[in-house]
């Protein structure tokens, strides 16, 4: 097998990784439009066992999100190391140097964030707040989780450690970055809870969040783009899955078209919860 097909084959895995749980969260909402009941998780096992067998119950939509996560993938490792010498040279230069120091830092924001939504919470004695911390540890935990299992998978060079941007196998941890994976898997869970009124300034937030914690982590030398990229697909796709997993009970309405003399009655029904 020949160097650029072992290439291939990673990214193929990597994607295939990444975009699981976006396959669980696609049941999830197909449940939704079928059932008049939706019910929340039973519990954590079962969300661990269904997150890392989504991939065995994929559907074409499903197929077309793993496409879209492998272009993702491919088309930023092209640029790689493009975006490597921008954060090496010059006034950056000093970051070729191990960014170890630099992880508790890149973490801060992330920590903070569940931190600030659990404590304002408690303040207000808010259960939804509650509720959205705990989904924000679940989501951050599943997916950091897997993006540890893909770094063993793939052991890929990380930037301070080769210029050799194609370096898998390795002995490296650097696919994908853990910090970019957790930070916007609880992103995504700030981002899309709570009311409407207010959704604009949480996809700020959340979304920000998340792109704020890559971009420190490429300017510490510490990842390559596609790393980053890697684990914002991953991280996204685990928030969705934990939500949908997790929302409110669901009561579906159904419009109807009914026959009656000289024409037809649109009719709508749902059932009340008791």
């Amino acid at each position: 097998m020949n160097f650029r097909t072992r290439w291939q084959l990673r990214v193929f895995a990597a994607a295939f990784v990444c975009i699981s749980p976006v396959a669980a969260a696609q049941e999830a909402k197909t449940e939704a439009a079928t059932e008049t009941k939706v019910a929340p998780s039973s519990g954590i096992l079962s969300d661990v066992k269904d997150y890392f067998t989504a991939p065995i119950r994929w559907d074409s939509q499903d197929w077309i999100y793993f496409g879209g996560t492998v272009a993702a993938i491919a088309v930023t490792h092209h640029y790689d190391d493009q975006v490597r010498r921008h954060f090496t040279t010059g006034q950056y230069a000093s970051n070729l140097t191990s960014p170890n120091s630099h992880d508790l830092q890149d973490a801060a924001p992330a920590v903070a964030v569940v931190g600030a939504t659990y404590l304002y919470a408690v303040l207000i004695r808010d259960s939804n707040g509650l509720h959205e911390t705990g989904e924000m540890l679940e989501a951050g935990g599943l997916a950091a989780a897997s993006g540890y299992l893909m770094k063993y998978a793939f052991g890929r060079q990380g930037p301070y450690e080769t210029d050799n941007s194609s370096k898998f196998f390795a002995g490296g941890s650097s696919f994908p970055s853990v910090h970019s994976t957790a930070a916007f898997a609880i992103g995504t869970v700030l981002a899309e809870s709570g009311n409407d009124d207010e959704r604009w300034i949480r996809r700020v937030l959340g979304y920000g969040l998340g792109a704020f914690t890559s971009y420190e982590r490429l300017r510490h030398n510490a990842h390559w783009l596609s790393d980053t990229v890697a684990g914002a697909g991953l991280g996204i796709a685990t928030a969705h899955f934990v939500m949908n997993r997790h929302g409110p009970q669901t009561y579906v309405g159904h419009i109807g078209i009914v026959p009656i003399q000289g024409g037809a009655m649109l009719t709508y029904s749902t059932t009340l919860p008791p």
